[in-house]
C-alpha cells in the first residue's frame, strides 16, 4: 500500500474530513488555512484563507456546497466550497474547536473552549440558505462540563447532540431541552482525556479514542460499551470503515511514514481508501490493496 504523500500545509495537521461522496478531502491544520483536495490521486484544488489562527476541525455539507470550520481565532466560518469565498463569520469569546452539521445541514453544532473566564460551551446554530440571511444567534447553548470539549457529533435524526473531551466523560444531550440524558460509566469509561469521536456510516455506533492508549466503541442510543481496543500509546485518531467491521486508530497493519504522531485519520466513504494527517505536516492517501478486502478476522 504505497501512500500518496500531499503536501500543502506548512504546521501540523489537525483534521480530514471526506464529503459524502468521497471524491473530496478537507484538511486542516495550525497553519489557519483548511485545503480542499482530490481524493482519488491527492491533487490540491484549493484553499480557504480568512483564519487568523489554528484550524481545529471542519465538516462539509451533504451536496458539497459549504464547508463550516472551527478555530483557535475565535470564529467559526462558512465557505462556499467550490470558490473558497467566506459567506459568514460566527464569533466567539474563545476558540471554536469542534464544527459539524446537522441532517439536513439546516443547523451546526460548534464547541467553544475553556479560556480565560469563559466556559466551555456546545451551542447549536441555524444554517441559513442564504448568508445574507445568516444569523450568529444560538439556538442552544449547552454548559455545565469541565474542561475542555474536544468532539460534539449530532446524534440520530437530530434529536441528540453526543460531547467528549478532557473529563474523559462521553454525554449524551436532547437537542430541545439541552438536558443531559445520559453519561458515559466511570468504571467503563476512558480515564483520561477523549481526542477523538467518529460514528459510524449509520449512525447506530461510534468510537472515541483517548490518551488512556485505547479506543472504545459505542452503542449511540444506549451508550452502552461494546468493544474496548487497547494500544501501546495514547491514541489521538480514530475512524470506522464505512465497508467492512474494521476500525481505523493511528496505525492498521502495520501503515507507518509519518515523522511524528499521526493527529487526524478518516475512511473514505467508499471504505477503499483512506487518509491520515501528521504533526509533520503532511497527508497521506492510502489506497488499500486488493488483498485488504479478502482479510478474514
Amino acid at each position: 500500500m504505497r501512500p500518496i504523500l500531499m503536501k500543502g500545509h506548512e504546521r501540523p495537521l489537525t483534521f480530514l474530513r471526506y464529503n459524502r461522496d468521497g471524491d473530496l478531502l478537507f484538511s486542516c491544520a495550525k497553519d489557519h488555512t483548511p485545503n480542499v483536495w482530490f481524493a482519488d490521486n491527492g491533487d490540491r484544488l484549493g484553499t480557504y484563507r480568512g483564519h487568523n489562527g489554528a484550524v481545529w476541525s471542519c465538516d462539509v455539507s451533504r451536496d458539497s456546497t459549504r464547508l463550516i470550520t472551527g478555530s483557535a481565532d475565535q470564529t467559526a466560518k462558512l465557505w462556499d466550497v467550490q470558490t473558497g469565498r467566506e459567506l459568514f463569520t460566527f464569533r466567539f469569546d474563545a476558540p471554536a474547536r469542534s464544527v459539524e452539521f446537522a441532517i439536513g445541514d439546516g443547523l451546526a453544532v460548534i464547541t467553544t473552549d475553556n479560556f480565560m473566564e469563559n466556559v466551555p460551551t456546545a451551542q447549536v446554530k441555524r444554517i441559513a440558505e442564504d448568508p445574507d440571511d445568516q444569523s450568529e444567534e444560538s439556538l442552544l447553548v449547552i454548559t455545565g462540563i469541565k474542561g475542555r470539549i474536544n468532539r460534539a457529533v449530532w446524534g440520530p435524526l437530530n434529536r441528540t447532540i453526543i460531547t467528549a473531551g478532557e473529563d474523559a466523560t462521553i454525554r449524551i444531550w436532547d437537542t430541545e431541552t439541552g438536558q443531559c440524558l445520559k453519561e458515559s460509566d466511570k468504571e467503563q469509561g476512558h480515564q483520561k482525556t477523549i481526542t477523538s469521536l467518529s460514528k459510524s456510516a449509520d449512525w447506530s455506533h461510534f468510537l472515541t479514542g483517548s490518551l488512556d492508549k485505547s479506543a472504545k466503541l459505542w452503542d449511540t442510543r444506549t451508550l452502552t460499551l461494546i468493544k474496548t481496543y487497547v494500544t501501546e500509546r495514547p491514541v489521538n485518531a480514530v475512524d470506522i470503515s464505512p465497508l467492512l467491521d474494521h476500525i481505523l486508530q493511528e496505525e492498521i497493519g502495520g501503515v507507518k511514514g509519518h515523522f511524528g504522531p499521526i493527529n487526524a485519520l478518516a475512511f473514505n466513504p467508499d471504505g477503499r481508501s483512506f487518509s491520515s494527517g501528521g504533526e509533520d505536516g503532511y497527508v497521506r492517501l492510502h489506497h488499500f490493496d486488493s488483498d485488504y478486502f479478502n482479510i478474514k478476522i
